[in-house]
């Protein structure tokens, strides 16, 4: 089965407003693209943050109308900029699996494979997660999720509990499972995050070791490890309750911050938190420390 796909490029104040009417006029999908190569880093909690110029791409069954549907866009935007239209069929595929050309198993530390399904790696003395990409962040790919694997396998987790503060998919609570802790609290705003951990966990057979929480659903409590995978601006804003998450002479790992952030995340976290030196990755850095 062939699609029509009609795309435009708007600003980020009409963007949403214009998703919003390609679905009311019957499209299957709406998605956005960055048309500038303009990087956003840093949303507030809850908040969407898009590009100032947003290539707008709706998906509609071979049927539709792309003429009359872009024809009714420019009558109901006529104050928004609609630039560089187009319109072209595209070819069915296995959407779900699409993504696997580009991803494929990554080792971590000489212990810990992360590999999508069907590609799983048994290498003695080593443990395989088994994980695809998903609705919710983290697949191990990107510099700041890599460097939290990096830690965890670089680590002897026997025995120790484990609190994943902003879980995404939870690739973090079940790689520390699968490298020996005995539990892992997972801990999201997202409920597709919770899901997405859930069934992650189970898919790696741990889900006997792995608790979810909205955060109103969490009792906080001292841990062996704390790692926090988000973005800078929320890890300093809740430095003191991050903090308070982590055992005496427990391990905190911090990640989701860009090189020129780190100064400012270190300083909110020294009160509490005995810091290393900062580990980095491309433009992403790791914070870890000690709670003394």
């Amino acid at each position: 089965m062939a699609w029509q796909q009609i795309s435009v490029i708007t600003d980020e104040d009409s963007a949403p407003k214009l998703a919003d009417f390609f679905d009311s006029l019957g499209a299957v999908s709406v998605t956005y693209m960055d048309a500038e190569d303009e990087p956003v880093y840093e949303p507030a909690i809850g908040e969407t943050k898009i590009w100032s110029n947003t290539q707008v791409i709706a998906l509609y069954e071979l049927d539709a109308e792309p003429e009359l549907i872009k024809s009714k866009v420019c009558q109901q935007f006529t104050n928004a900029p609609l630039e560089h239209w187009l319109i072209e069929d595209v070819e069915d595929q296995a959407w779900e699996r699409a993504w696997m050309e580009y991803y494929h198993p990554m080792k971590f530390a000489d212990k810990l494979w992360v590999c999508p399904t069907g590609q799983e790696q048994h290498e003695p003395g080593t443990v395989c997660l088994i994980l695809d990409p998903g609705l919710a962040f983290g697949t191990g790919t990107h510099p700041t999720t890599a460097l939290c694997l990096e830690w965890l396998a670089s680590h002897d987790l026997t025995g120790k509990t484990v609190i994943d503060f902003g879980c995404g998919s939870g690739i973090l609570a079940v790689a520390a499972v699968l490298l020996g802790a005995k539990e892992a609290h997972a801990v999201d705003i997202d409920p597709q995050a919770i899901t997405a951990t859930q069934d992650n966990a189970i898919k790696n057979s741990v889900q006997d070791k792995i608790r979810c929480y909205l955060p109103e659903q969490f009792s906080a409590f001292e841990a062996d490890i704390v790692l926090a995978n988000i973005l800078a601006k929320p890890l300093i804003e809740m430095s003191t309750q991050i903090s308070s998450l982590v055992s005496k002479g427990g391990n905190l790992v911090l990640s989701g911050i860009l090189e020129e952030q780190a100064e400012s995340v270190m300083s909110a976290y020294q009160p509490f938190i005995s810091m290393a030196e900062p580990v980095q990755q491309e433009d992403w850095i790791r914070l870890e420390g000690i709670r003394h």
